[in-house]
C-alpha cells in the first residue's frame, strides 16, 4: 500500500490531534489496489503507446509558463493552470499502477465516462480548491478552541478535494488542460521502461526496498522525467512542480528526495547528451575521407 500522506499534528495542552488535510483524497479517490507491488514486466508492456500530436497553443501556454503566471480558472469556470494538469496526470499514473493498466487508456475512460443520473457538481469548490496546500511541520495551539478551528479548516479542505477529484474531468479541467494531461501521460507511457532503469539508479535504497509503498513517489519521478525527456519543458520548472507535488501528497522526506533524484537525472541527462552529440570536426573529416 502507498505510504500515508503527511498529517500535521495540532498540539494543545499536551494533547495531540491528528488532522486529515491536503493530499488525503489523492489516495482515497482512485481505484483500490489490485497489485501488491509495482508493475511486472507484462504489465509494464501495457505502458507502451504511440505519441499523438497536440496543438502548438498547448506548448505556448503551458510548457514554458510557471504556475504563478497563469490564472487558476478560465472563462468557462474550469482549471486552466499547468499545475492542475500535472496533478491530474499524477493521479492517473498512480491509479494505473494500482490497476496494472495503460495510463492513457485509463485517462480516456475517466474523461469519456458517462455522468451518473442526477449528479450535480458544485463549481464553487473549484475556487476553494488550493493546489498549493502543503502538510508542513506540527502546529501548536494555546487552546482547544484553536485546535478545533484548525481541524475544521483541514476537514473542509479535504471535503473540497474529495468533491473536485471525484468529479468528471470535463467539468473540472479546461480542454487545454485535458490535452496537456494526455500529452504528459503519453510521454510517461513512452518512456516508462527506460525510466524504470534510471529510477533504479537514482532512487534511495529504502524506496526500492518497498516499491509498493512508494508508488506515488515513483510516479512523480516518472512524470517529471518524462516531461523533461519528451516534452522538453525546462527542468527548473519541472523540478519545482515535482517537489510541490511531493510536498502536497507524500511523506515529509519525499520532497527532498525527489529534488535530489531529479537533479541527478538532469546531470546524467546532460552528460549523455554531450556524449551523443557528434563532433563537427570529426564528422567533417569522416565525410572528406569517404570514397
Amino acid at each position: 500500500m502507498p505510504s500515508s500522506s503527511s498529517k500535521p499534528k495540532i498540539t494543545v495542552n499536551s494533547s495531540s490531534f491528528t488532522c486529515y488535510p491536503f493530499g488525503k483524497c489523492l489516495r482515497w479517490n482512485f481505484l483500490p489496489p489490485t497489485t501488491t507491488g509495482m508493475l511486472s514486466s507484462p504489465q509494464a508492456s501495457l505502458f507502451r503507446t504511440s505519441a499523438l500530436a497536440v496543438g502548438e497553443i498547448l506548448e505556448k501556454s503551458t510548457l514554458e509558463d510557471s504556475v504563478s503566471s497563469m490564472p487558476k480558472i478560465d472563462k468557462s469556470g474550469r482549471f486552466c493552470s499547468p499545475r492542475a494538469a500535472r496533478e491530474l496526470a499524477l493521479s492517473i499514473i498512480y491509479a494505473a499502477c494500482l490497476e496494472g493498466s495503460d495510463p492513457v487508456r485509463l485517462f480516456e475512460r475517466r474523461v469519456n465516462a458517462r455522468r451518473e443520473i442526477g449528479y450535480e457538481f458544485d463549481r464553487e469548490t473549484l475556487m476553494e480548491y488550493n493546489h498549493m496546500s502543503f502538510g508542513g511541520p506540527p502546529v501548536k495551539t494555546d487552546t482547544a478552541e484553536e485546535a478545533d478551528e484548525l481541524m475544521r479548516v483541514d476537514e473542509k479542505e479535504s471535503e473540497v478535494e474529495a468533491e473536485v477529484l471525484s468529479a468528471p474531468p470535463k467539468l473540472v479541467y479546461s480542454k487545454l488542460i485535458l490535452r496537456f494531461t494526455r500529452k504528459l501521460l503519453v510521454a510517461v507511457a513512452e518512456k516508462w521502461d527506460s525510466h524504470v532503469l534510471v529510477i533504479d539508479k537514482v532512487a534511495p535504497q529504502n524506496w526500492k526496498n518497498e516499491p509498493a509503498g512508494r508508488i506515488l513517489e515513483l510516479s512523480i519521478l516518472h512524470l517529471a522525467m518524462s516531461e523533461i525527456d519528451v516534452l522538453g519543458t525546462r527542468h527548473q520548472i519541472v523540478i519545482n512542480e515535482a517537489v510541490d507535488l511531493a510536498k502536497r501528497f507524500c511523506d515529509g522526506s519525499a520532497p527532498r528526495i525527489v529534488n535530489g533524484c531529479l537533479r541527478t537525472f538532469i546531470k546524467d541527462h546532460r552528460v549523455n547528451s554531450v556524449a551523443l552529440t557528434p563532433n563537427p570536426k570529426t564528422q567533417k573529416e569522416t565525410i572528406s575521407t569517404d570514397p
